[in-house]
Formats: C-alpha cells, structure tokens, sequence
C-alpha cells in the first residue's frame, strides 16, 4: 500500500515538475531536453537504430537479440518483439477495438514508471492497476489514423486527467503487426497525446499485448 501511495504522489509531483518546467523554459529549450532524453534512453539501453529500409528488407521485423528498432516517421521508434498471430489476415483493420496492456516510462524523468495496466513487482498488492485492459477504438482511413479509449487503464486516468486520447505513436505500430503482438515504442511528444506535446514530455511504451476485443 505505501508503494501504492508513492505512486500516486510521484503523478502529482510530476505534473507540478512539468509545469514549472513550462514556466522557466522555452519552448525550443523544453524541445532540447527531450531531444537529448531520448538520445540518453537510446544510448543507456543499448538500442540499435535501424532505418525503414533495413527493416523492409528484413521482413519487417525487428532482431530482438541485437536490440533493434526501426525509425518511423516523427521520430517514433519501434521494436516488434513479437508480430502476433500468424494468420497473415488477421490485422487491425478500421473500427477495430483494441485491447492494449501496457507499461508507460517518462525519459525526461530518467525511465520513471508513471502508468501500467500490467503486473509489476512491487506492485502485487495494487491490483486495480492491472485488472483490466484499456480498449480503445482504431479509426484508420488509410491517409491518417486516430484512437479514442472506451475504457482507460486506471493508472492512465489518474496520470492523465481521464484523457480518452490514444498516442499517435501506438497507432503506427499497427500495420506492422497482427493480432496479439507485442512492441515497444519511443514516443516523441509530438506523437503522444495534447499532454505530452504540451509539456514536451518523450515516453517509452512497452505494450505488453495489441489485441482485438472479443465481443
């Protein structure tokens, strides 16, 4: 229960870290530390940055065993742990509800956890943080693509204010991957949700699973 409390507190006192950093920075200063966030995350976990095409050719995936991830567009990065089903048809398609179990790390605060819906050791006796999975609502038409969650982990809600908004970078993933999957994202904030751009605040997402709902 205390690292439960802690928990709680560390989301509070971050928003406030966040705002006064929004006070005393500029904009292109806030773009700078994010910048050099990632590169610090990139280069502690030993990440092996490949391009769109190194990944084509090698069938779109990624080697897990050399840390590999792909750069995708606006500066998202991605690590297809594993592609899902292998039904080569059964993908994300629109109007697809999407369940999605995930752990959430802030760069700027050196990795911290700031949201779950997954089991995390210490976290044993906080079971409402991960008893059920969000679902969101993919909307793709082709040319763009925008999530909307019809239910929130409990922690997203508390970290961000009920924010029914989906990052755009989790939406880049999906035709890469099938049903099932499992990848992990760098995040810029451009590419998060109007917090994250607000604040300029990169995340790492380790989405445990992308599955479909089963009505």
């Amino acid at each position: 229960m205390k690292k439960l409390i802690l928990l709680c507190l560390s989301f509070f006192m971050a928003g406030s870290v966040f705002q006064a950093c929004d006070d005393s920075k500029t904009y292109a200063e806030m773009l700078e530390d994010e910048k050099n966030a990632v590169r610090k995350f990139v280069s502690e976990e030993g990440i092996k940055l490949i391009s769109q095409d190194e990944f084509e050719k090698n069938d779109s995936v990624t080697n897990v065993e050399e840390n590999e991830y792909v750069t995708l567009s606006d500066g998202v990065y991605m690590q297809i742990v594993d592609r899902g089903t292998d039904d080569v048809n059964d993908t994300f398609k629109n109007g697809d509800e999407i369940c999605v179990r995930f752990e959430e790390r802030n760069l700027l605060e050196n990795g911290e956890v700031t949201c779950f819906n997954v089991f995390l050791e210490g976290f044993e006796d906080a079971n409402q943080y991960y008893t059920d999975p969000a679902v969101f609502r993919y909307t793709s038409s082709g040319t763009y693509a925008y999530g909307t969650f019809i239910q929130q982990a409990y922690a997203w809600s508390i970290a961000h204010s009920s924010s029914t908004e989906v990052p755009s970078g989790w939406l880049l993933a999906l035709p890469f991957v099938r049903n099932n999957a499992h990848v992990r994202l760098i995040v810029p904030s451009k590419m998060g949700i109007s917090e994250s751009q607000n604040s300029v605040i990169p995340y790492y997402y380790d989405i445990r699973s992308f599955s479909k709902a089963v009505n």
